[in-house]
C-alpha cells in the first residue's frame, strides 16, 4: 500500500522527467510510449488513464509547459520557453571547454551538468564532441570557490584577504605563492578567456586586477571594504587592454586595414575610427601606454604611431635593444 502511495504520488514527477529527456516537437510522445518509457526509467507499470490525468493536472493546473499534438491531442511534448534553447546550451559547453580558468575536471562536471538540461536527441549530436585546445588550463581548484567568496565579498562589500601565486621556473615550471594581500572587491570581469577581480590593495589609491585562477585561500573578512565610484572600474576596464594596464593616455595611430576587425575585438565598437587612405585608418583611444605598447609590438609591421612622443620612443627603445645596435 506504502508504494502504491509512493508511485501515485509520482507519477506527475515521471511523466515530466519521460518528457524533458525524450519528447520535443519532433519527437512527440502517446500515452502508451510515456508509460513504456516510464517502465523504461522508473521500472514502474502505469497505466494510461492514470497518465492521462496526470497530464491534464499538469497543463491545466501547474502550467507546466506540454505542447499538445494539435490532431487527435494524443501526443505531447515538453517545450518549456524558460530553459535553454539547444544553441545556447552549446554555447556554454564551448565557453567552459575553452575557458583556462577553469580546472579540466570541474569544466567536464559542468559540461555534463548542461547535457542533463537538454533530451537525448541534442545530446546525440555532441557524440563526437572533442575539445582541440592546447594544455592551458589552471590546476587551481579553488576557482570556482573562489568566485562564490568574491561575490559574497561584493554583496556584502567586505575585504577579502588571499595568497596570490605566478608561475617561476626552479628548476621546472610550477605555480608558487608570491604574495599575500588584503583588498576590497569590487567586480569579477572575463577578458580572453580568464576572468579578473578588480580591488582596491590595502594602503594603495589604484585600483589593479587579479586573475582570479591564481587566487588562493580567499577569507571574507569582517572589515567594511572601501567605498569607490563605480565610474573607476569603468574607466580602469575601458583604459586596459586584455586585463593589462591602469590609468589611461589619449593615443593616436595610423593602422593598416588588415587589422581592423582586430582593433574591434580588442578595443571595441566604441573605438574613434576613421578613414585614413584607401589602406589605412587613424585610430583615436585612451588606453594605458605600456598595455598599448605590447600591442604595437605584437602587429608592429600594421601601425604607425602618432602620439605620444613617449610610446614613439619606447617602441624605439626596444626595437635598438633587440636588433642589438
Amino acid at each position: 500500500m506504502e508504494k502504491d502511495l509512493h508511485t501515485r504520488n509520482g507519477i506527475a514527477l515521471y511523466i515530466t522527467n519521460v518528457l524533458k529527456k525524450y519528447s520535443d516537437a519532433e519527437h512527440q510522445l502517446s500515452y502508451e510510449t510515456i508509460s513504456k518509457y516510464i517502465k523504461k526509467e522508473y521500472n514502474l507499470d502505469i497505466k494510461r488513464k492514470a497518465i492521462e490525468r496526470t497530464i491534464e493536472v499538469l497543463i491545466d493546473m501547474l502550467d507546466l509547459e506540454i505542447e499538445k499534438n494539435k490532431v487527435g491531442n494524443k501526443n505531447f511534448f515538453y517545450m518549456p520557453s524558460t530553459d535553454f534553447e539547444p544553441g545556447e546550451i552549446r554555447a556554454i559547453i564551448d565557453t567552459f571547454s575553452y575557458a583556462t580558468f577553469v580546472p579540466e575536471n570541474i569544466s567536464n562536471s559542468i559540461i555534463e551538468k548542461c547535457k542533463c538540461m537538454q533530451n537525448i536527441y541534442e545530446n546525440k549530436k555532441l557524440n563526437d564532441y572533442q575539445i582541440y585546445s592546447n594544455n592551458i588550463k589552471t590546476t587551481n581548484m579553488e576557482v570556482i570557490k573562489n568566485i562564490e567568496d568574491i561575490n559574497t565579498a561584493i554583496y556584502n562589500k567586505k575585504e577579502i584577504t588571499f595568497d596570490y601565486y605566478k608561475y617561476t621556473l626552479n628548476p621546472t615550471l610550477n605555480l608558487v605563492k608570491d604574495n599575500s594581500y588584503v583588498v576590497s572587491p569590487y567586480a569579477i570581469i572575463y577578458s580572453i578567456q580568464e576572468l579578473y577581480l578588480i580591488g582596491l590593495k590595502y594602503g594603495e589609491q589604484t585600483l589593479k586586477k587579479f586573475r582570479i585562477d591564481r587566487m588562493k585561500n580567499i577569507n571574507v573578512t569582517s572589515i567594511q571594504a572601501k567605498r569607490i565610484n563605480k565610474k573607476e572600474i569603468e574607466d580602469i576596464v575601458k583604459s586596459s587592454i586584455s586585463m593589462y594596464g591602469g590609468k589611461g593616455s589619449d593615443i593616436e595611430v595610423i593602422c593598416d586595414n588588415k587589422l581592423l576587425d582586430n582593433v574591434i575585438e580588442v578595443f571595441g565598437k566604441d573605438s574613434k575610427i576613421n578613414k585614413y587612405d584607401n589602406n589605412h585608418f587613424k585610430l583615436v583611444i585612451n588606453k594605458d601606454l605600456e598595455a598599448f605598447k605590447y600591442y604595437c609590438l605584437r602587429n608592429i609591421e600594421f601601425i604607425k604611431i602618432i602620439k605620444p612622443d613617449s610610446l614613439k620612443k619606447k617602441i624605439e627603445e626596444i626595437l635598438y635593444n633587440y636588433l642589438g645596435r
